[in-house]
């Protein structure tokens, strides 16, 4: 985290020294990270070994398998998003379908769960309509005050283009201003108000630590990178393996091409004995088959993320499923917490806004509903809801259900029907008389 006094402003120097420590952190950690995810590990930069060698270079991307697996149990099914002002709920839903808020909300989860943070910017498009973007810490950083509340101070966002020139945008509370790269750094433009009360950006993280989902694994995934392509050229030369032959001196023209043809030579004692047979070098796939074993278990382990392909793991069902998920379902608490905080300030600074509409406060009354993305059970799920009726609203009941993806519209939905097949009148059309002697009183009475 950047930090600098309180009251700074922003200027070339400043922006240098702080892009300088930026791309040291991307070069000394978040690349390593973006590599990993695309499959890019250290095994594949080692120096090749000579040609007639086995070589095997096979990365095992468990960094992409961990993040795609923890985000889909954890974002998979959106956030559902709730107001009571319909003002307020109306506006978040245009905002949101404005700007595929929950493509942005997957991507961003995923951001931070490889690089342990990531960032939200926010802006009038030319529509006049508030703008939502992700960034990676790739792309961008933030510089906090040297408070113990950390108050963000500047956001500075910043690419390359096609001639290789660095340009960028620095914000902070009031305005926003490009820059650009060419020996120095320089302002390209006047400062210009955003219209936001504060930075424009939003760090999301991924725990207090910043740290990425696989990050604590990756060297545990280099030795299985390592180990898993050793057993591959074991296997390879066991395929091409030397002949020996001893007792017989071959022609040098029939040794010209040894190494193609994996032949070796010793001229023994002429005692009529003759040996051909393969050269075998001692055979490590007890100990290859248990090193690769405890490496894939505890890669799964330590990064907290179930192992779902695994043959044991789909026969499990009920409450056993949910127990072996139960490490990724603290993983996935800690990280809602962290992302409503994310949300919260998302949603404040938007609605600080004018453009957006709403009064500044108006953000304290939004919830925010996460589900877990647990392998469903309909029926267990409407029985839980039909339980809960007469006992809680109509919208708690509904939240139960998986399946409605959003609550309002679908209490909407449900008052729209109950109006379409009423009786015209003003009794109430629910009446159940319980009382037969009741009913033929009234009947004698007439």
């Amino acid at each position: 985290m950047f930090r600098v006094a309180a009251g700074t402003e922003m200027t070339p120097e400043l922006l240098a020294e702080y892009m300088i420590k930026h791309k040291a952190e991307i070069s000394n950690r978040y690349q390593r990270l973006h590599d990993a995810y695309e499959n890019k590990y250290e095994i594949s930069r080692l120096g090749r070994k000579p040609d007639w060698k086995p070589n095997n270079r096979i990365p095992v991307n468990f960094a992409k398998y961990i993040t795609d697996t923890m985000n889909g149990f954890f974002i998979g099914i959106p956030v559902k998003i709730t107001c009571d002002d319909d003002g307020v709920s109306n506006y978040l839903e245009f905002l949101d379908q404005y700007n595929d808020q929950d493509d942005n909300n997957a991507e961003l989860s995923k951001i931070c769960s490889i690089y342990g943070k990531g960032y939200e910017m926010y802006y009038v498009d030319e529509q006049g309509n508030i703008g939502i973007t992700y960034l990676t810490p790739m792309d961008a950083f933030m510089i906090y005050d040297d408070s113990i509340l950390e108050h963000p101070l500047f956001f500075v966002r910043h690419y390359k283009d096609a001639d290789n020139v660095e340009w960028g945008s620095w914000s902070d509370g009031r305005v926003v201003q490009h820059f650009v790269n060419r020996g120095t750094y320089r302002w390209v433009d006047e400062p210009k108000i955003h219209g936001f009360e504060g930075v424009p950006a939003v760090e999301f993280v991924e725990n207090e630590e910043r740290m990425g989902i696989f990050e604590s694994a990756l060297p545990m995934i280099d030795a299985y990178n390592k180990a898993i392509s050793e057993k591959a050229n074991d296997v390879d030369y066991f395929a091409d393996a030397y002949l020996k032959i001893l007792g017989a001196k071959l022609e040098e023209s029939e040794l010209e091409q040894l190494r193609s043809n994996r032949i070796i030579n010793f001229d023994g004692e002429n005692d009529g004995s003759l040996i051909v047979e393969f050269l075998q070098k001692p055979n490590g796939d007890t100990t290859q088959e248990n090193l690769i074993n405890r490496l894939e278990k505890l890669i799964f382990q330590i990064s907290m993320v179930a192992n779902i392909s695994d043959e044991n793991f789909g026969a499990s069902s009920g409450i056993a499923l949910k127990y072996k998920l139960q490490a990724m379902s603290n993983l996935a608490k800690t990280k809602e917490r962290k992302f409503t905080s994310g949300m919260n300030r998302r949603y404040k600074l938007i609605f600080s806004n004018p453009v957006s509409g709403m009064q500044k406060d108006a953000w304290v009354g939004i919830k925010y509903q996460f589900t877990p993305n647990y392998p469903a059970n309909i029926l267990e799920e409407s029985q839980i809801a039909g339980n809960l009726a007469g006992i809680t609203s109509h919208e708690t009941q509904l939240k139960v259900l998986s399946i409605v993806d959003n609550v309002r519209q679908e209490i909407e939905r449900m008052e729209e029907e109950q109006d379409n097949i009423g009786y015209n009148t003003d009794y109430p059309t629910n009446r159940i008389i319980e009382d037969s002697e009741a009913v033929s009183g009234e009947v004698g009475g007439q």
